[in-house]
């Protein structure tokens, strides 16, 4: 992509394009250029909705907005519709609206009139194998014109601050700063059928390949609106197990407006299978293609119009999880058994049925319960997110409720079809959400007892690796999922994520003698983690945010304005001069390590010369913390810490963790939330891995651990590196801990056997 232009042609986009068309159009552009029936179109730039923030000069107010408590569903909406109405009303540059112009006009030519389009949104930390946003944005179809066309790329644009994807952001670590959007602008496919395939199981990864139809557009589908036909594979044998559902309502195009509508199925076509066993071949033929040209299993959008199938989107499956021995017992002599829908995310979970008709009723929904709707919405996920497990009466296993739960690690039926008749208020029930299935009562778990006579049980043990495997938590409130990945400790956990969260800055509880209640609170949220991974070690980093974030919050005002943030004042070079803040954080750890929570290490941030490490230090012991119960390290995020690894060492450091997102682009002087660079950056550049490699050398002989917490920490590729390296840990963020664990266990397998083949070869 040169010159940052405002639009890109779609047979013009690779995969490496994921920083200028998002995940979306890249993963598009690859297919056409893999001769994939793709329908063909156009894409807006994330780089030019940057510089829309940036020329309309809403940036900083948009990003200030976003500062709010997720799982206060109220507030949540409010801050959404906030910034989704900045976006929307502030007016798009001429230069940006002409060359989207001139595109569909282009478009227009090549199609010999003005056509139909989708516009669709294309978020740049979308469909990535670590996280997938997809769905979190919208998508507007059967949009015909040039001015209708700018109207809905601006409506893509806002739908980044939706209040599903600004709970999922926060979530995942994101940082809201660091995601833009592209909007893609495709021929639109007036589909009589659609749907969706994953090439595999997406709760198991077994190889069948699961085939969801429905008459119409596939909007139907994913919204959970209309329940449809299930397809299931053996892509083995190719036999098919056919599931007709009865359909009762379609999205079509409206032949008079050209609008998008809703209507019912015509009665002869309701219980009619969608897809003919031909037909299936031909879409499943397809997948297995995308699939072996990404070398991951796929999860991919169709569309068939007047025969012809179409592929309007593929991207990877990113909820493939390890059935545990709780998740795989079934029992000879169950309970009643109420209702039975589509196993939508795996595990079991008993609570009290609540039933929520409307968004309304959604603080109804308290810790532990059961969350029974007709479906889901974006604006229910705080909800989701409390909630033990969810049930709907309509969907598949790529609606929302479906898609959520299983980023959420929820178990959830979907598609039971009468679940809010069958269920009342506040009766006790059990979700099964691997066999789909919902009892009456409350089912104990299969390892509460030994094996009886009639239960089988099937257990997949993980892979024991010499590299340990950690995870990263940056909310207590994730500390269960964090737990149940069986990681190693947690490589990162981010005080300056609780202290955001409290909402005054750490200067007002000083000048308000509130200095306790700081400390009560902090001491809360780490002590969650802590606790849950006692005796594994949790390495907690100190302070680390920048000044414009600190300046949002009660008591901030007096934050100074900085050109740069990120080259600011922050981290330990902050605390050093803040003393009486670093040692509030400081008495927090000391609390925690007297109650006997000896697992703590103590983290230090954007150090950049040997006398920071050697002042915090002191600070440490002025506080009272034994060196004997506590380890005490570094954050390499500078080149400058990895090239004076050796007199940081001499400064009685036990461990180094590896920040890639700073340490890339601190080495390259690539700053990726900057439109104009952003393609440049990259994890695995030769100069960084450098550096890494230089500092685990260093520490290895000194008998220092090393780690890693970036972004790369969480890519099973840069995992396979970082072995070879030599390094002591990694660690990753939640979803990706198995993925990486086994690229772990099959890189030190491949070392082991090379040596033997050497020693072979020498004899």
């Amino acid at each position: 992509m040169k010159d940052n232009p405002t639009v890109v042609w779609l047979e013009d986009v690779r995969i490496e394009d994921v920083p200028s068309v998002g995940g979306k159009g890249a993963s598009l552009g690859e297919m056409i250029s893999a001769e994939i029936p793709v329908p063909r179109g156009f894409a807006v730039t994330a780089q030019a909705f940057r510089r829309f923030l940036d020329e309309t000069g809403i940036a900083s107010q948009l990003f200030a907005t976003l500062r709010v408590n997720v799982d206060d569903a109220k507030e949540l909406e409010a801050v959404a519709a906030s910034a989704k109405k900045l976006v929307l009303k502030t007016k798009m540059p001429q230069h940006m609206r002409s060359d989207i112009v001139s595109a569909y006009n282009e478009l227009a030519k090549r199609e010999g009139g003005e056509p139909l389009v989708a516009v669709r949104s294309s978020a740049t930390a979308e469909d990535m194998p670590e996280a997938s946003f997809a769905g979190q944005q919208e998508t507007f179809l059967n949009v015909r014109g040039a001015n209708d066309v700018v109207v809905a790329v601006q409506k893509c644009w806002a739908s980044l601050y939706g209040a599903r994807a600004i709970f999922y952001r926060v979530k995942q670590g994101f940082e809201h700063e660091s995601v833009n959007i592209s909007a893609v602008v495709q021929k639109m496919v007036n589909a009589d059928r659609s749907g969706v395939m994953f090439t595999c199981n997406p709760t198991t990864g077994a190889p069948e390949a699961i085939i969801e139809g429905s008459w119409g557009l596939g909007e139907a589908i994913v919204s959970g609106s209309v329940s449809p036909d299930t397809y299931l594979i053996d892509r083995k044998t190719r036999q098919i197990k056919a599931n007709v559902a009865s359909k009762t309502i379609m999205v079509v195009k409206d032949q008079k407006t050209g609008a998008t509508i809703t209507k019912d199925v015509p009665a002869d076509l309701q219980n009619k299978r969608v897809l003919s066993d031909a037909e299936l071949y031909t879409i499943l033929d397809l997948g297995e293609l995308i699939e072996e040209h990404y070398d991951s299993p796929q999860d991919i959008e169709w569309a068939i119009e007047k025969g012809a199938v179409y592929i309007v989107q593929s991207r990877p499956v990113t909820t493939i999880r390890k059935r545990d021995a709780a998740k795989q017992t079934s029992t000879a002599g169950e309970p009643e058994k109420l209702l039975e829908g589509l196993g939508a995310s795996p595990g079991q979970a008993s609570g009290e049925v609540k039933i929520i008709r409307s968004v309304d009723e959604l603080d109804r929904v308290l810790d532990g319960d059961i969350l029974v709707t007709a479906m889901t919405s974006p604006d229910m996920v705080p909800a989701m997110q409390r909630a033990a497990a969810i049930v709907t009466d309509e969907g598949g296993l790529t609606s929302h409720a479906a898609i959520v739960s299983r980023e959420l690690g929820v178990p959830a039926v979907v598609g039971t079809k009468e679940a809010t008749k069958k269920l009342t208020d506040g009766m006790l029930i059990t979700v099964d959400g691997e066999r789909g299935l919902i009892f009456s009562g409350r089912l104990e778990r299969a390892e509460a007892a030994a094996p009886a006579a009639g239960m089988v049980t099937v257990s997949a043990a993980k892979p024991i690796t010499a590299t340990e495997v950690k995870v990263n938590v940056s909310i207590a409130q994730a500390t269960e999922r964090a737990v149940a990945t069986g990681a190693d400790g947690v490589g990162l956990l981010r005080v300056e994520h609780m202290i955001l969260g409290m909402g005054k800055h750490p200067h007002w509880y000083i000048e308000h003698n509130e200095k306790d209640a700081f400390i009560n609170e902090l001491e809360k949220g780490i002590r969650t983690v802590v606790a849950a991974f006692f005796p594994r070690p949790v390495w907690v980093r100190t302070m680390d945010a920048p000044t414009d974030e600190f300046r949002q919050m009660e008591g901030g005002e007096d934050e100074p304005i900085e050109p740069n943030p990120m080259l600011g004042w922050r981290g330990i070079r902050r605390d050093l001069r803040e003393v009486d803040v670093f040692k509030m954080q400081l008495q927090t750890f000391k609390n925690l390590i007297d109650d006997g929570y000896t697992n703590i290490g103590i983290m230090l941030p954007l150090v950049q010369h040997q006398d920071e490490v050697q002042a915090a230090k002191e600070k440490i012991a002025e506080i009272g913390i034994d060196f004997e119960k506590v380890d005490v390290g570094i954050m390499i995020e500078i080149p400058a810490s990895a090239l004076i690894i050796e007199d940081l060492i001499a400064e009685g450091i036990d461990f180094v963790s590896f920040g890639t997102n700073d340490l890339t682009q601190y080495t390259l002087a690539v700053d990726r939330n900057n439109e104009n660079v952003a393609a440049l950056y990259n994890e695995q550049h030769p100069a960084v891995l450098k550096l890494i490699d230089y500092v685990i050398q260093c520490c290895n002989r000194a008998g220092v651990v090393t780690s890693i917490c970036g972004q790369a920490g969480s890519n099973p590729k840069m995992a396979e590196k970082l072995v070879r390296m030599g390094i002591s840990s990694i660690s990753s963020n939640i979803d990706a801990v198995e993925r990486v664990r086994e690229a772990v266990a099959r890189t030190e397998m491949r070392i082991i056997l090379e040596a033997s083949r050497d020693l072979t070869n020498e004899d």
